[in-house]
């Protein structure tokens, strides 16, 4: 039961997000591999001591508060309850989860790829 309109992740929206995933990832120490910001979800690959869960809650918390400090609407409702996070445990299951963020969501927006890869 959606109280407003979705949000769309537009051109200033998504660079802010992008930078502010680098810098939880440069504040907590767990290194970004990967993360593309789209108009309507992002996805990230992440190497943290933390569960997927935490990284994903401190995500939209400092995405939050870097969008609140460039556009109106504070009260704005920006990210579903949840979302998907999943655990990879081989190399190769993270090679492919890369290739599939950067490669397999169309056209490119807000990414980063770390140079290891």
């Amino acid at each position: 039961a959606m109280t407003q309109a979705p949000y769309v992740l537009d051109e200033l929206a998504r660079p802010t997000v992008l930078q502010a995933l680098q810098e939880v990832c440069a504040h907590r120490r767990w290194t970004l591999l990967a993360a593309h910001v789209r108009t309507n979800h992002v996805h990230a690959i992440v190497e943290a001591d933390a569960r997927p869960e935490k990284v994903m809650n401190d995500f939209k918390s400092y995405a939050s508060r870097a969008l609140n400090r460039v556009e109106d609407g504070t009260e704005r409702k920006r990210w579903a309850h949840h979302g998907n996070t999943r655990w990879l445990w081989e190399d190769q299951n993270v090679r492919e989860a890369i290739r599939y963020v950067i490669e397999e969501q169309g056209e490119p927006m807000a990414f980063f790829v770390a140079e290891m890869f």
